[in-house]
C-alpha cells in the first residue's frame, strides 16, 4: 500500500485518468473528490462489498423446478 500525505486542494494521480483531490479536512473526516473516466466504478467500500454479495446471489443456480411448481400450487386461492 502507498501511503501519501495532501492537504486541503492537493491532488494524487492514479494512471493518466484518475485524480483524487481532498477537498476539505474536518476532525477525523476528509472529504475526497474524485475525477474518473465514466467506465471506471467508483463506490465506497460498503457499497462495493454489497455490489458483489448481490451479484454473488443473483448467480446461484434457481432451485429445482419441481419446487417451484409446488410453492406455485401451494400459494394458489383455493376455491
Amino acid at each position: 500500500m502507498l501511503v501519501l500525505t495532501r492537504k486541503t486542494n492537493e491532488t494524487i494521480k492514479i494512471g493518466e485518468d484518475i485524480e483524487v483531490t481532498v477537498l476539505s479536512i474536518s476532525g477525523d473526516q476528509v472529504k475526497l473528490g474524485i475525477k474518473a473516466p465514466r467506465d471506471v466504478e467508483v463506490h465506497r467500500q460498503e457499497i462495493y462489498e454489497e455490489i458483489q454479495l448481490e451479484n454473488h446471489q443473483a448467480s446461484k443456480p434457481v432451485a429445482n423446478m419441481m419446487d417451484i411448481l409446488q410453492t406455485i400450487n401451494d400459494t394458489k386461492p383455493r376455491p
